[in-house]
């Protein structure tokens, strides 16, 4: 199968600033919002980090060798960039603790680990992923192709176009691999073979090729200009509660989409995904079949699928000069991908 990883822009006809990332962590900064805060008691101790270099899961080790446990012991939100500054809370199965306790814990953590810990509290439950609301971003592009005054121009017309419409919420490149090789494992996973890989980098693999076909969904959604209007069939989410529905009066609902009310949702494939009908449905089957799969190959791995907010807003973004960087502020929901945001801005992909 050949892998298509070009996705179009939402703002093809504005010109982008061009320019880099990551020249340091520094310049992509990512903090974790909270679903909930920790009580103050309970057998789990939570513990907020700052950290550069490390990825969550190696983290997760870390914690787990620094306190003789398991790594299924150690929780976490979400899983956050190896090359950024990266605030998120982790938390460890500790038992019965008291003060002087979680004071030589953090001790212990600052001895192993090279991160900084801004707090520490107990919670009854374990973090678990997708106990979060969202994230963060405070980005910085430097070497843009324009002088400073020229790129702060452009990408306030690129942020007020984002405000107005949205973005497609593309998965990002990071989910898969370098040349798409993420893909083409989870496709051999599909097409039955046996990659001798443990259970995680198992189901990761199948969710980066449900990524990419949801990639392609959106793409074609965009291209046809269906990204702009509800269709009939379409599984719908309230944005303001996160409920689905299924759209069977598209009239009416289009006035809630330009609203800001609702989004359609995009289809992450599985044998549980909530299935839309009527055009939509027929869009959903024809990416499907054009990937040479069915929905049975996804419940015989026992992979459910789901459905994904199809449009983003990011109406609080917000975008100026530090010196002669462009910085880029924005919120995001879980499981998001602020390159959908930042490629809108530079264009460097096409």
């Amino acid at each position: 199968m050949e892998i298509n990883l070009d996705l179009p822009y939402i703002t093809k006809d504005l010109p982008g600033v061009g320019g880099q990332l990551r020249l340091t962590p520094g310049h992509f900064i990512v903090e974790e919002i909270p679903l909930y805060e920790p009580n103050g008691e309970g057998p789990h101790l939570y513990i907020n980090i700052t950290k550069e270099g490390l990825t969550t899961k190696e983290i997760q080790e870390k914690l787990a060798v620094i306190f003789n446990s398991l790594n299924s012991n150690v929780g976490y939100a979400g899983l956050k960039d190896k090359h950024a500054r990266t605030t998120q809370t982790f938390s460890v199965l500790l038992g019965n603790v008291d003060n002087d306790s979680i004071n030589d814990t953090i001790k212990q953590i600052k001895g192993h680990l090279p991160v900084t810990i801004n707090w520490v509290k107990l919670h009854r439950n374990k973090l678990k992923p997708g106990h979060l609301l969202g994230n963060r971003f405070t980005i910085k592009v430097t070497n843009t192709n324009l002088n400073a005054t020229k790129s702060l121009e452009y990408a306030q017309e690129i942020a007020e176009h984002l405000k107005k419409n949205g973005v497609p919420n593309f998965f990002g490149p990071q989910r898969f691999g370098f040349d798409g090789e993420n893909i083409q494992k989870g496709i051999k996973i599909i097409q039955g073979k046996n990659l001798g890989i443990d259970p995680w980098l198992r189901r990761f693999l199948i969710s980066s090729y449900q990524g990419y076909l949801c990639n392609r969904y959106l793409a074609n959604r965009l291209e046809s200009d269906n990204y702009y209007r509800i269709m009939m069939g379409d599984i719908a989410k309230k944005y303001s509660t996160g409920g689905l529905f299924q759209v069977k009066d598209p009239q009416k609902e289009q006035l809630r989409y330009e609203n800001h009310e609702i989004s359609f949702t995009s289809p992450i494939y599985g044998s549980k995904m909530w299935e839309a009908t009527g055009p939509a449905g027929k869009l959903e089957e024809e990416i499907l079949n054009e990937a040479g799969n069915t929905l049975q190959q996804f419940n015989y791995l026992k992979t459910k699928g789901t459905r994904r907010l199809g449009r983003l807003l990011i109406t609080d973004l917000n975008v100026s000069l530090e010196n002669q960087d462009l910085l880029v502020e924005f919120l995001l929901p879980k499981g998001a991908f602020a390159t959908t945001v930042l490629r809108e801005f530079m264009k460097n992909d096409k």
